[in-house]
């Protein structure tokens, strides 16, 4: 793992990219170049020979390396986005890849945007290499993940996370940001409790406003305001765009849209 020096509120300690390779494999595979700064992307490429470049999700600090990645090391990138592929083919949910000695199987997982994917690794069957799932912003080592606009959606992320917990029983998760995750299927189950929870939360402040739970009475985007002011009233400045944009899709999702 080499993390990016892009810390923030957003971004946490920084943007974390993943080099892998089965034990004796000598090519490597990279997972989210991140963000496009020299030194980062020289030791990205230094781990190397890169044989691959994949993609988690669209936000720059995962993608803005991307060209410069590819120019150090000729390597395909491949994302779920088409936009985000550079001299590889679009990435689907279901299909295994064969590099670096490793099993890869992209799990499409949207949610936290449109074109999010995860990827579960693991080494041949004749090796003991741990298996492990890159989460990707879907789950991240510390907090919650935004359901970013303007293609999030809190019904998919429900979904997602169905899929995630199927895949992470007692596995190793790999986030973008923050720490690793020692159960990856018990920090899905805290992260649904958390959404509902969240919900809820929703719910009581549209009913403070005097709008049904639903919130059909109203304009989102002018109820969106309103219900972050109530339900995170006590979060830092710094995040509450974020905040925002996950009420956003928390009014969507009960509406049902």
């Amino acid at each position: 793992m080499l993390r990016a020096d892009n810390p923030g509120p957003m971004t946490l300690d920084g943007t974390r990219s993943y080099v892998l390779r089965a034990p004796g494999a000598v090519g490597c595979v990279v997972v989210d170049p991140g963000p496009d700064l020299d030194e980062h992307l020289d030791a990205l490429a230094g781990a190397g020979p890169v044989e691959l470049v994949l993609i988690t999700h669209r936000h720059p600090d995962h993608t803005a390396g991307s060209a410069g990645l590819r120019e150090r090391t000729g390597a395909p990138v491949r994302a779920h986005d088409p936009e985000f592929c550079l001299g590889g083919e679009p990435l689907r949910g279901g299909e295994v890849l064969d590099a670096a000695s490793l099993r890869i199987e992209v799990l499409a997982t949207p949610g936290h945007t449109r074109d999010s994917v995860s990827f579960v690794v693991s080494g041949p069957a004749s090796s003991d290499t741990e298996t492990v799932v890159l989460t990707g912003d879907t789950v991240l080592g510390k907090g919650t993940t935004v359901i970013a606009e303007p293609d999030g959606s809190l019904h998919d992320y429900f979904e997602s996370l169905d899929t995630l917990e199927s895949a992470g029983a007692g596995t190793l998760g790999l986030p973008a940001h923050g720490e690793p995750i020692g159960d990856l299927a018990a920090a899905v189950r805290m992260y649904r409790a958390h959404r509902i929870e969240r919900l809820e939360q929703v719910r009581r402040a549209l009913d403070r406003l005097g709008v049904p739970d639903d919130g059909r009475s109203a304009e989102i985007s002018e109820l969106a305001d309103a219900v972050v002011g109530i339900v995170y009233a006590d979060v830092d400045p710094s995040v509450l765009g974020a905040a925002r944009q996950s009420v956003t899709a928390q009014l969507s999702y009960l509406r049902g849209e």
